[in-house]
């Protein structure tokens, strides 16, 4: 038998006799913010979850003033009776609307504030409705025949609507259950959509922050592996750049800001710019090193925030080069006919940010006729063995490369296997950024 919405006004829908017939939960603490106190969206878990747990409810909302609207009894697909409480304005249904509730029946004929501020838009209090409630699956109750306004109620975001006099429990039921899991489905749609969103516009970030190498007329090759430590980051604190200038040398540079957020990865790109920048200007060494300090000093949040750096300069003749490390791990090199080994780290200056006033010499290294040099970060290094404490450290670096470039890998492939190697002895992803770049020179090309 049909259970008729109450009509004592005086008496807050919560309290009625409704409750007497359909038994509800007592609702959670009301928000007093206004709309924007419903909470965040909900993702499609959240509906399941609470569907499931509680079963469905439903809040109606409507002031027929002859009570001819009336509600009957409902089970949803479990079999337990759906909830219903009612609402006679706006501001009731607002504070009835808590979490527990899943489905809204509004009816569209209800007047309110928002019919009296735009009489001429006869869906205005629908869309007040869901501003108000933007995570609750909404029903639209029209006069009988009004196709025409209950399609215009779905288009404007109501899930589906219902015609006045041809409310029945089996009906109704069902338009709730296909409201709800409509409303589920959007949302899941929705983080779908956003989430591809998110990689877009990442993948075109990561494309305007990750260098370019400009080697043009170069007859060095270049190759260069970055991953960010941080679990869906885009960069990391580590950072590289590779270019010519117009005498003919090559420079290049990697470095590692302390500390792994997106303020180390963005001060990480202001370094990596000013360097550029500071390198077509003709600086080099202790100079440029010493500028771009000044820049870390004035760019950083913290000043516990500190940069270590390598920068080598390639001759023209690509034979011989000048080295800087600003506590940086010192390159490797492969010559032709030799193993590979580290080039010479005596005599290096600190990390950028630590001492005021430093200084970092410039070392004349040989490189040879025919040669590759890599240049990485201490995420390659500093990555476990097995489950113990040992790092595999620089000479287990050195003797993995040693194995790789015997196997005949070079170039792309060399760095590839070296990043992966480094992480299946870690056991998994490393915890530390890694950046690793590689020169290659031969001498017949």
């Amino acid at each position: 038998m049909p259970v008729p919405i109450p009509r004592q006004r005086a008496i807050p829908a919560v309290e009625s006799g409704q409750a007497d017939t359909l038994p509800t939960p007592a609702p959670a603490p009301v928000p007093t913010s206004g709309p924007t106190a419903v909470g965040p969206l909900p993702t499609s878990t959240d509906i399941d979850q609470q569907a499931s747990s509680t079963g469905l409810s439903l809040l109606v909302i409507e002031d027929d003033p002859v009570g001819s609207l009336s509600v009957p009894q409902m089970l949803d697909s479990a079999g337990k009776p759906i909830r219903v409480r009612t609402a006679r304005n706006l501001t009731e249904a607002e504070r009835l609307l808590t979490d527990d509730v899943h489905c809204i029946l509004l009816d569209l004929a209800l007047t309110g504030p928002t019919a009296a501020e735009d009489d001429e838009d006869e869906l205005a209090t629908l869309k007040h409705v869901l501003r108000l409630a933007p995570r609750h699956a909404v029903l639209a109750l029209t006069a009988s025949g009004d196709t025409e306004g209950g399609a215009e109620a779905v288009r404007v975001g109501a899930q589906d609507y219902l015609f006045r006099d041809e409310l029945d429990g089996r009906l109704l039921s069902r338009a709730i259950r296909y409201a709800v899991e409509r409303k589920r489905a959007d949302a899941a749609q929705r983080q779908l959509t956003e989430s591809r969103l998110r990689a877009q516009e990442n993948a075109r970030l990561e494309r305007g922050l990750l260098p370019t190498p400009l080697l043009d007329g170069s007859p060095l090759r270049f190759a260069a592996r970055y991953r960010p430590g941080r679990s869906r980051a885009l960069l990391g604190g580590d950072f590289y750049d590779t270019v010519r200038t117009p005498d003919g040398s090559v420079h290049v540079m990697i470095g590692d800001v302390c500390g792994h957020g997106p303020d180390e990865a963005a001060l990480g790109v202001e370094l990596r710019i000013a360097w550029r920048t500071l390198t077509f200007a003709g600086l080099c060494g202790d100079e440029l090193l010493g500028t771009l300090q000044k820049v870390l000093e004035h760019e950083r949040a913290d000043e516990e925030i500190f940069a270590t750096l390598c920068t080598v300069d390639i001759a023209p003749d690509g034979r011989r080069a000048g080295l800087c490390l600003a506590g940086h791990p010192s390159p490797l090199i492969a010559r032709d006919g030799r193993l590979a080994e580290l080039l010479p780290y005596e005599n290096n200056g600190p990390a950028l940010g630590l001492l005021p006033n430093a200084r970092w010499p410039r070392r004349q290294v040989e490189l040879g006729g025919k040669w590759s040099l890599m240049l990485y970060t201490d995420g390659l290094i500093e990555g476990r063995i097995g489950e113990g404490n040992q790092r595999l450290g620089q000479e287990g670096m050195v003797e993995m490369v040693r194995r790789q470039i015997a196997a005949g890998l070079r170039g792309d492939e060399l760095l590839e296997a070296a990043v992966n190697e480094v992480r299946e002895l870690n056991g998994g992803d490393l915890t530390d950024d890694v950046a690793v770049l590689l020169l290659d020179r031969d001498r017949d090309r």
